[in-house]
């Protein structure tokens, strides 16, 4: 689209929640168009987070994803024949994509039986702020860190 930007599409709330955090979730945990199965298997890993913790699952997944959710990225760029990394702020929905993918991806990395068992421990250990999620959250604010002195080539 040359001239103007795409309409942003609205998310339609999922049914038990009733929260458009958790569809987004879902959009991304979904593989193969399988949307029920994925609202499954995050319905799933909310019960297994209940039954361990004995708190509210919905309150407990959000405050996971606010812990593997990044603040800065670094990015690549070229100047003068040298590439270098500089650190920028990210805008607040790709924060919240990049924090649901990690989760996501790191989840499915994990040794436990169903991906519903692997979701809840990934939410348990980002709740912790543990676990790779977390951990990954923690290596870009490093690598942001460390290449600071480079911000002044902002875009």
């Amino acid at each position: 689209m040359r001239k103007s930007r795409p309409k942003k599409r609205e998310i339609l709330p999922d049914p038990r929640y009733n929260d458009v955090l958790v569809t987004k979730f879902v959009n991304n945990l979904m593989l193969r168009g399988k949307k029920n199965l994925a609202y499954e298997v995050f319905y799933e890993a909310i019960n297994i987070v209940v039954e361990k913790t004995k708190e509210d699952g919905i309150e407990i997944w959000k405050k996971a994803l606010a812990n593997v959710t990044p603040a800065v990225e670094v990015r690549s760029r070229r100047i003068g024949g040298a590439t270098f990394q500089i650190p920028s702020e990210i805008r607040p929905a790709r924060k919240t994509s990049i924090g649901m993918k990690n989760m996501i991806r790191f989840s499915r990395k994990r040794h436990e039986k169903t991906m519903g068992q692997k979701l809840a421990g990934e939410i348990l250990a980002a709740y912790k702020e543990e676990g790779n999620a977390y951990k990954k959250k923690e290596d870009t604010h490093r690598m942001a860190e460390a290449n600071k002195a480079f911000s002044h080539f902002r875009f």
